[in-house]
């Protein structure tokens, strides 16, 4: 097959696939569904939390860090979506990466209040993300696939998305303080 051909075919399965990702999303996780609602929540209430909480005098630091989590967090969650072994079955807009209130809200927003709270209290900035990781990968991710919201597929289970949040969130940390520290080494 040459690749002009190649490419259409390619196109084709993408356009079906996006069609059945709408027909799917009006069946089961529309505005009308308690999901919808569920998933809509997980995105507008943690910012919410932010916004009232955040340290004003630290935010672009803070912020900083929980942009670079949410990131690094959608890169891999669309890496471990395409190739269904840990999907989202439910969520706001199918066009949208499936994990997006998770992965733009709930992850970064739990972490960045973590990283604000070991700085402004001087803690253990690692032994409380291991807490925390655990507390949404053995806690949470098991709760929404009780509920139905997610499935873990060829061996994929919550001690794997444990080791991605420590690596993702120490990377984040790792870059903030790397940053930080260019921004005050002129």
């Amino acid at each position: 097959m040459d690749r002009s051909l190649m490419l259409n075919d390619i196109y084709e399965k993408s356009i079906d696939q996006n069609a059945s990702l709408i027909s799917y999303w009006k069946e089961f996780s529309n505005i009308d569904s308690w999901q919808f609602w569920f998933v809509l929540a997980l995105l507008i209430v943690p910012l919410i939390i932010l916004y009232v909480t955040i340290d004003r005098t630290r935010v672009f630091e803070i912020l900083f860090f929980g942009f670079s989590v949410h990131m690094m967090w959608t890169y891999i969650d669309t890496v471990l979506g395409s190739t269904t072994l840990f999907v989202h079955t439910y969520f706001l807009i199918p066009l949208l990466p499936f994990a997006f209130s998770l992965t733009s809200s709930v992850l970064p927003v739990g972490f960045m209040l973590v990283y604000q709270y070991c700085l402004n209290h001087n803690k253990n900035f690692y032994l409380f993300t291991i807490l925390v990781s655990a507390l949404f990968s053995f806690g949470f991710a098991s709760l929404e696939l009780i509920m139905g919201l997610v499935d873990f597929n060829r061996g994929m289970n919550e001690l794997y998305v444990f080791l991605i949040d420590l690596g993702v969130v120490f990377l984040s940390y790792w870059l903030t303080k790397f940053i930080k520290k260019l921004s005050v080494s002129k």
